[in-house]
């Protein structure tokens, strides 16, 4: 039986802010660092590899700007001396009935970077807004 594929198209997030329509969302990426070690008196020529920490990429979540919605913005403003407001994310790819397919679920997330809109005279595009979130762990639910 073949297995059934998903289109990255049709996606929600949950944020904690008003709005979850997104135009992207890119990062979800997580690796493991690589110990290398050669002891000196070893009589290989090659270095024994060990698996280190396991580190997260940064998540950029990507939106049309629209009129009167500050969130992103807000949110990365209630940076103070030493804390930032943290917040669990919940990424879903939805299916062709709006059901979960695959869930990610990022936690301990704060902004660490906002981009606000390249400005163009000569261009048509959507006006959009970036926020990039620093988080301490992604778990993936796969759906059946």
């Amino acid at each position: 039986m073949p297995q059934k594929i998903i289109n990255r198209y049709h996606f929600s997030v949950d944020w904690g802010g008003n709005r979850t329509e997104f135009l992207e969302v890119s990062g979800l990426d997580m690796n493991i660092d690589v110990i290398s070690v050669r002891d000196g008196s070893s009589k290989l020529d090659s270095e024994q590899k060990a698996p280190g920490l396991l580190r997260f990429s940064d998540v950029t979540l990507k939106r049309a700007i629209v009129k009167g919605d500050n969130d992103f913005f807000n949110w990365i403003r209630t940076k103070t001396f030493g804390s930032v407001e943290r917040r669990d994310v919940v990424i879903k790819l939805l299916d062709e009935t709006h059901t979960p397919f695959i869930i990610w679920k990022l936690r301990n997330c704060f902004p660490s970077k906002y981009i606000g809109p390249v400005l163009v005279s000569n261009d048509s595009q959507v006006a959009t807004e970036s926020l990039v979130l620093t988080h301490e762990g992604i778990s993936v639910e796969n759906l059946k």
